[in-house]
């Protein structure tokens, strides 16, 4: 039998994600730290999987902050009009 999940918890095992992205919020760090610290949680949170011999992983799942803001940008479901908050860090 397979075994898989639906999902897996994204915020790192000592809220990795959650302090980098304050830190990056009160500009005390750069993008670049946040995704190295995104590619982090994703390595460790496929890692554990496979040891625990989940046979089908996830992927694709993780988000910063906000997976149906994620998804409404992927989908160009944003208005126009906020374009420039969006474009503004270069995000």
């Amino acid at each position: 039998m397979l075994t898989q999940n639906l999902g897996y918890p994204r915020i790192g095992s000592h809220r990795e994600l959650k302090k980098i992205c304050e830190n990056y919020w009160a500009d005390k760090t750069g993008y670049k730290n946040v995704l190295q610290v995104g590619k982090n949680i994703r390595q460790e949170n496929w890692q554990l999987q496979k040891e625990v011999e989940v046979d089908v992983i996830p992927s694709n799942d993780f988000s910063f902050y906000d997976q149906v803001l994620d998804h409404s940008l992927t989908f160009g479901a944003i208005p126009k009009r906020y374009n420039e908050v969006i474009l503004r860090k270069g995000n």
